[in-house]
């Protein structure tokens, strides 16, 4: 698959999560094969005013490469003006635009999936982005419309191939369902038969076999995987073999979840600070450690750890624990 001139190794996608595609959790997914990784959704008035907190979700390394910055707004001159300040700033490979957030705190100023209501204003948006950078490929990740008696798909298609956009990514919900309800994979092969351009599958893929179906129902280029790689990074490393017909994968075992929650969590500390990143692990701590003999226990010493050394220590006897037990535990 190319996006644009973007070479692009494998169909399968880590997609941005408030909260959660910060740079210690990208880096892990795409140890793990992510074909590319995407920041957190950032706003583009944060960016133009240079706002720190907004600036810091954007940063990343080379090694993560190929990565796209995600943004939002509901001005096209601010949005504009953001996607040639991330640019310039920070050189990202994709520069995607958000119109699937259905929270809101964002649609009720015009952002997010609010520009489904107002096609023109899509078209305006996503024109004013694409004509800002033009060397770098400007893709879209939008819902299927802003409730049943909506539905977008395949009009906006056809209007954003035909502005510039360089790739879509459909999660078929709309954005009264929120994250309820099931998702509509029936868009996702219209959207993909009425554009040239690749098309990103999104939206209840939890295993592999969802995966397969996605690909086989939709005829879609590419996956994008959202909740399905919280606590399991190593989705990536089985949907690629799965994919390529290769001998699957040894499950990680217990010893190497621990070991993993503690790249993590130094990753956090390292990347975020000690009260920032202590906090944020506790979210983490809870998606990895699940589906085991006493994993509640740990859980919970974990998650309700008061400080930073009783936080340490939990996770140590997590460690020393999963060394003398032989768990294999991920089988989706």
């Amino acid at each position: 698959m190319k996006i644009g001139d973007l070479n692009i190794n494998n169909p399968i996608l880590l997609a941005p999560m408030a909260g959660v595609t910060d740079y210690p959790f990208r880096i892990l997914c795409k140890e793990m094969g992510a074909a590319i990784v995407y920041s957190e959704f950032v706003s583009a008035d944060g960016i133009i005013r240079e706002n720190s907190k907004t600036l810091d979700l954007i940063r990343f390394e080379d090694e993560e490469r190929p990565i796209g910055v995600q943004i939002f707004g509901g001005d096209a001159n601010i949005m504009r003006d953001a996607a040639r300040y991330v640019a310039d700033a920070f050189k990202p490979d994709i520069i995607d635009i958000n119109y699937g957030c259905p929270v809101p705190k964002v649609t009720k100023k015009g952002a997010g999936s609010a520009a489904l209501q107002d096609l023109c204003l899509m078209d305006d948006i996503t024109a004013a982005v694409v004509e800002a950078v033009p060397e770098i490929p400007v893709t879209v990740k939008m819902r299927a419309g802003w409730n049943n008696d909506s539905i977008v798909v395949p009009e906006v298609g056809k209007r954003l191939e035909e502005i510039g956009v360089q790739a879509i990514t459909l999660h078929p919900r709309t954005t009264k369902q929120r994250y309820t309800g099931k998702a509509e994979w029936k868009y996702i092969r219209q959207l993909k038969e009425s554009c040239s351009i690749p098309i990103i599958g999104n939206g209840d893929v939890c295993t592999t076999n969802d995966m397969l179906q996605m690909f086989e129902d939709t005829g879609c280029d590419a996956v994008m995987i959202g909740r399905a790689a919280q606590g399991n990074p190593w989705f990536f490393r089985k949907a690629i073999a799965v994919l390529n017909g290769k001998p699957m994968p040894d499950p990680p075992s217990l010893l190497d979840i621990a070991n993993t929650c503690k790249r993590h969590f130094e990753l956090l500390l390292e990347n975020r600070g000690e009260h920032t990143g202590s906090n944020m692990m506790r979210k983490h701590f809870s998606n990895y450690i699940k589906g085991f003999p006493g994993a509640a226990k740990f859980r919970q010493s974990l998650v309700t750890a008061p400080d930073l050394n009783a936080m340490n220590d939990a996770l140590s006897e997590f460690i020393l624990a999963a060394e003398n037990t032989d768990h294999d535990l991920i089988s989706s």
